[in-house]
This record gives structure tokens, C-alpha cells and sequence, in this order.
């Protein structure tokens, strides 16, 4: 588990109150919750002061486990768990389902045959064919206990809903990674060779060996585009074949990709140097379409390109129109923004692409080793344990959300804030989340905080699902250190928290206003009235609300700045919600924070830039 250290500083008063210095560190396990009969989902902290070293110690909270809900048989002993499973398994997990209960296999249900069963059952697993609405867990009626989605996307799954009903959903992340890292070279090199062109020709019978004359891959340069698990394998493998390796992923360390001999790089770097560009990047608002017409005109001429990863990041007609102008000389493609896809597609029927049916998981050993992973997690989850692969939240005693819930809010979006100051080709590593508060150290229980900015920060450029149980270990997947402050401060006790700060540290920023003396990027936030707001950026003061979009401006602090900068907002029907300025010195320089409830387009942005006394500016999406 993650060790998350805490240093907590105390007033002045507090300090002379307890007779010793002024600060205290303490180191704190950060843990994920396990639900067993007897054992506790959240630990109460208790303080012993001993040589005026706060000693946090963890007392277990006995809870009722979703075991413990199964009915009891005349013989009072527990019956075994019913498991329903809605598509084929290989039989290795179903082995290991049948160990601990009565498996039930039921394929190709009808949405209302699903609903109807799924009420005499306690586990529910299934690819992803089956949708897992609103409507299965209603039918439920509070029996199912656990979903298991075997593979790594849970867009069937209605997560929300699941959440509500108190059911846990897991899934199987890592059992598919090397099968799809050898498709994805697989791919390459039969591209690279013309190898499907060439088959079908023979088999048309004609005898065409000029036409399908290859290109070599020792010395040519691959991108790999999201160097996170599958990325990562794919990129061992290149480098076995001569080639050299380049990557962009903003959450990469570049100590973890430099000792397998891979330069991370920035997008636009990556895109343009390639010869080979292979896609490993999550299906995210930020990644959507993101090889579009715009980016197509980067790539060097003649690159070829693998995706096996999420169709949806294509822009398939702009791929179309790039490999017929030859920007794009030939393409591989596993996945399909529709799958599958219409029969007279002109991106399949293309004669220079090479296309799969989503075969990227479609090996013996990894169907096998889905199986076990996915049995294993939802047998775990019936015995009371959490699995670290599980991408919802357990339910919150409803005390703490309400007390918690506008700091919730605050802590995500200022996560959001934070990584869109990182400038690209940063990784980032170190995290610092500071608390100002009038509360002891065992009244504030930060880890649905630090959560929730570990969620803002990973989402937006992640197919993570970020919560309360995974957000420590995904953040440790990724590289990132997490520690946490408390600074005691004189304010009222009732509120939990008087403010947030985030700091991101070893980056650069996109705003340079952001980094702090310290040279971090630091932002602080806390809540009014019930309202997130944004107070400090750097080292200047804004007082700003944390809703729709924020563009930050560094200015020469002189008069008639927020109307010019207004009026290029007016004159291009961006409506403003408010503004605020904040200054170190007076008529130096000033930071002006202005909300705006739609998107600026890129000419109005620029028009923005080009204003003689804005020095520098970001747009942000909240």
C-alpha cells in the first residue's frame, strides 16, 4: 500500500497548548477499504501523543458484508452465492466461480430476460455485449451484490447507477496487456509488408511481387501514443526490432520510459518525427477525434498508423481523406468508432488498410487469464474483500457526504485546474495537497479529498475511473506521490476544511503566473457561502467561482483592461459570467480570472493574446 505522508502544523496556540515546537510529522498508510464481516470500511483515527509524535493508529469499524446478506439454510449454514454469467468464460474461471458458488450460464439474454433472473442473483458477469442498466439493477431489487466486467471498458455498465444500489463493479485491466501489445506489433509488421494485400491477391490468383514491395522497420522511428501498460510492452518489443522509440503520455515518468530507452516527447514533437505512430491512448472527452484534419496536416508525410486501442480517437473520415492525399500512407486498425462497422465502410475498403474485428484480446492464454483475473475479483468481492480493479465507490455514510460534499467538489475541480496548467511532455510525479484548518488531525479525515483530487487530476486524460477504494493504487499505477498537509489555522472549527491548495511539483506550466517562489505550480481554493471558489493562482490572489470555463490572463496592471478583454468576448457572443483581478503591487502586474459559459474559439482566444498588455494567457475547462 502507499505510504502518504502528512506534516501537520499547528498555530502558534496550539503549539504552546501541547508545551513543544510548532511542527509535527506524522506518516499515515494510505490504504484501500476492505469489506469483510468484521472488518471495517473506514477507520476511525485515533491520537496518542508520545514524545509529541502523533501516532495514527487504524480502529476497525465492524460492518455488514455483502456475505452476510445471503439467507441461511435449515442447517444454519450460509448458501452459496448464485453467480450469473451472461457471456462465455473459458472454463479456468469458471472453475474458480464454481468453487465458491452456484454458477449459472446464460448467454445471449434479452434485456427483459436479464431482468427478470437477475433478482435470484448475487454476481453478475459479463463482457461487452451485455448492457447493465438502471433497469437490471432495479430488478435487482438490492440482491446483486457485485458486476464483473471481464475486460478493461465498462461502457455497458451503468456505474452510477450501480453505485446507488450498493453494488460493487470490478474489472479485468491487466490480463489482456501482452496479447494486445503482440497484436499491435503484429499489425506493424504485417502493414509494413503488405502482408493482407499480398494474401488476398495470391488467393484472387495473380502473382504481383512488385506492386507489394514493403518497408523496412530497423531505424525507423514508432511513437507510441499513451505509454501506460500496453504502450509500454509494445514499445519493448519495437525496440527489439531496431527501431527507435519515441512516446507522449502526460502521466509517463520519464525515469520509467528512459530505462527501456524511450524519449518521451510532447504530441505535436511525436506526431511530426514519426514514421510509425501507434495508438494506446483512453477514449476521453480530451482524446476524442484527436488524429483529426488538423493533426493529419502535422504528421510527416508517408507515416503509417496502428490503433488497437479505442476507435473512437480516429476521426475515421478524416483518416480517409489523409491516406487518399498520402499524408497517411497506410493504416492498421483493431478497433472502430462503430463496431462493428457499416459493411460498405470506406476506411475498411480502403486498399491501403489493414483491419481486424477487435482482436487485440483474442488469445487462448488471454481469454484464459481474463477469466481467472475477473473470477477471482468477484469471488472476492462476495467474501467481503474489495478488489483493487473495482471502479466505483463503496456508499458513503450519508454524515460525511453532507458534511464533505461542497469540499468534494472543490478538491476535483481544483485537480482539474492543476494537471491543465501542466504544460505537455511534463510527466508528472509529485503531487502536494495542503489543508488549512481549525480541526485536530483526527477530525479531519482527508482520504474522500485527496480522492477526489487524484480523480480531477487523472480523469481528464485517463480512462481511470477514480473513487474513494481505487484512487490510492491507481495513483501509484501511474507513478504519481501524493503526500498531504494540515496547517492549523485559526478559523471556525465547524468547517472542516478553511482551504485547498494543490501543488505540482518538477513541471512546466503552461502559465507561468502559476508557479509559485518555490518554482511549483501551486493553486488554492476553498468554499463560500457553500460555493467552490478559486482563491489564489501562484502567487497572486483571485477570488473566483469554480464553475463553466476560466480563462487566466497576466497583465500589465493598468486601466481599461477588463473592458478591452470584454469586448472581444462580447463581440464573439462569449458571454461572461464574472471577473476578478488580483495584484502583487499596485500598476505591476496583475492576474485577471474571467468565467465565460462557453467555449472560446481559437481566433477569439487569439485575439486575446494579441492585446499589447496581456503577457500571457490559458484557457480552462472546469
Amino acid at each position: 500500500m502507499a505510504s502518504v505522508s502528512a506534516k501537520i502544523i499547528f498555530s502558534p496556540a496550539a503549539a504552546a497548548a501541547t508545551g513543544g515546537d510548532n511542527t509535527t510529522t506524522t506518516t499515515r498508510s494510505s490504504f484501500l477499504p476492505v469489506f469483510r464481516s468484521g472488518a471495517a470500511t473506514s477507520p476511525l483515527l485515533k491520537l496518542s501523543h508520545r514524545r509529541r509524535v502523533l501516532q495514527i493508529t487504524n480502529v476497525l469499524k465492524t460492518v455488514e458484508s455483502p456475505a452476510a446478506n445471503l439467507k441461511l439454510d435449515p442447517l444454519r449454514r450460509v448458501q452459496r452465492p448464485t453467480i450469473l454469467v451472461s457471456e462465455k468464460l473459458s472454463e479456468a474461471g469458471l472453475e474458480v466461480l464454481r468453487e465458491f458458488g452456484e454458477v449459472e450460464c446464460c448467454y445471449d439474454l434479452s434485456p427483459e430476460d436479464l431482468c427478470s433472473k437477475i433478482s435470484l442473483c448475487d454476481a453478475l458477469i459479463v463482457r461487452s455485449g451485455t448492457k447493465v442498466t438502471r433497469a437490471v439493477f432495479e430488478a435487482a431489487k438490492g440482491r446483486l451484490k457485485v458486476v464483473g466486467r471481464a475486460g478493461v471498458g465498462i461502457d455497458n455498465v451503468d456505474l452510477q447507477a450501480a453505485t446507488e444500489f450498493g453494488c460493487l463493479v470490478v474489472n479485468a485491466p491487466t490480463a489482456n496487456t501482452i496479447a494486445a501489445a503482440e497484436h499491435g506489433i503484429a499489425l506493424l509488421a504485417a502493414m509494413a509488408r503488405n502482408v493482407a494485400q499480398a494474401d488476398a491477391s495470391m488467393k484472387a490468383g495473380k502473382w504481383q511481387r512488385n506492386k507489394y514491395v514493403g518497408v523496412s522497420l530497423v531505424g525507423k522511428t514508432l511513437a507510441v501514443m499513451g505509454f501506460g501498460k500496453v504502450g509500454s510492452e509494445v514499445a519493448r518489443r519495437a525496440k527489439g526490432l531496431g527501431m527507435h522509440v519515441i512516446a507522449h503520455d502526460p502521466y509517463a515518468p520519464a525515469d520509467r520510459a528512459r530505462a527501456i530507452g524511450v524519449d518521451l516527447v510532447s504530441f505535436d514533437q511525436a506526431i511530426s518525427t514519426a514514421d510509425f505512430i501507434s495508438l494506446h491512448m483512453p477514449l476521453t472527452p480530451t482524446t476524442k477525434k484527436v488524429f483529426n484534419d488538423e493533426n493529419f496536416a502535422k504528421v510527416k508525410k508517408g507515416v503509417r498508423i496502428i490503433n488497437v486501442a479505442r476507435g473512437g480517437v480516429i476521426d475515421e473520415d478524416a483518416l480517409v481523406r489523409a491516406l487518399d492525399s498520402g499524408a497517411v500512407a497506410q493504416a492498421a486498425l483493431d478497433v472502430f468508432t462503430e463496431e462493428p462497422p457499416p459493411k460498405d465502410s470506406k476506411l475498411v475498403q480502403h486498399e491501403n488498410v489493414t483491419v481486424t474485428p477487435h482482436l487485440g484480446a483474442s488469445t487462448k492464454e488471454a481469454q484464459e487469464g481474463v477469466a481467472i483475473e475477473i473470477a477471482e475479483a468477484v469471488v472476492g468481492a462476495l467474501r467481503g474483500e474489495l478488489s483493487a480493479t473495482a471502479v466505483n465507490a463503496p456508499m458513503v455514510p450519508p454524515e460525511v457526504i453532507s458534511e464533505l460534499s461542497p469540499y468534494v467538489v472543490l478538491a476535483e475541480k481544483l485537480g482539474r485546474l492543476a494537471v491543465q496548467l501542466v504544460a505537455g511532455g511534463s510527466g508528472i510525479k509529485s503531487i502536494k495537497v495542503v489543508y488549512k484548518t481549525a480541526r485536530d488531525p483526527d477530525d479531519l479525515d482527508t482520504r474522500l479529498l485527496r480522492a477526489m483530487i487524484t480523480k480531477g487530476i487523472i480523469e481528464p486524460i485517463s480512462d481511470s475511473f477514480i473513487n474513494l477504494v481505487n484512487a490510492d493504487f491507481t495513483a501509484k499505477q501511474k507513478g504519481l506521490r501524493i503526500s498531504e498537509e494540515r496547517v492549523g489555522v485559526d478559523a471556525v472549527p465547524e468547517n472542516p476544511v478553511e482551504s485547498i491548495q494543490v501543488q505540482i511539483c518538477n513541471v512546466d506550466s503552461k502559465f507561468a503566473s502559476a508557479v509559485s517562489e518555490n518554482e511549483y505550480i501551486s493553486i488554492e481554493g476553498k468554499v463560500k457561502d457553500g460555493i467552490p471558489r478559486l482563491t489564489c493562482v501562484g502567487s497572486f490572489s483571485v477570488d473566483v467561482s469554480l464553475e463553466g470555463n476560466l480563462i487566466l490572463c497576466r497583465q500589465v496592471d493598468q486601466p481599461g483592461m477588463i473592458g478591452r478583454v470584454g469586448n472581444i468576448l462580447g463581440d464573439r457572443n462569449v458571454n461572461v459570467s464574472f471577473m476578478s483581478v488580483g495584484r502583487t503591487v499596485k500598476r505591476t502586474r496583475a492576474i485577471m480570472a474571467i468565467g465565460v459559459d462557453e467555449e472560446p474559439d481559437k481566433e477569439t482566444l487569439k485575439k486575446i493574446g494579441e492585446v499589447p498588455a496581456i503577457e500571457e494567457f490559458v484557457f480552462l475547462k472546469l
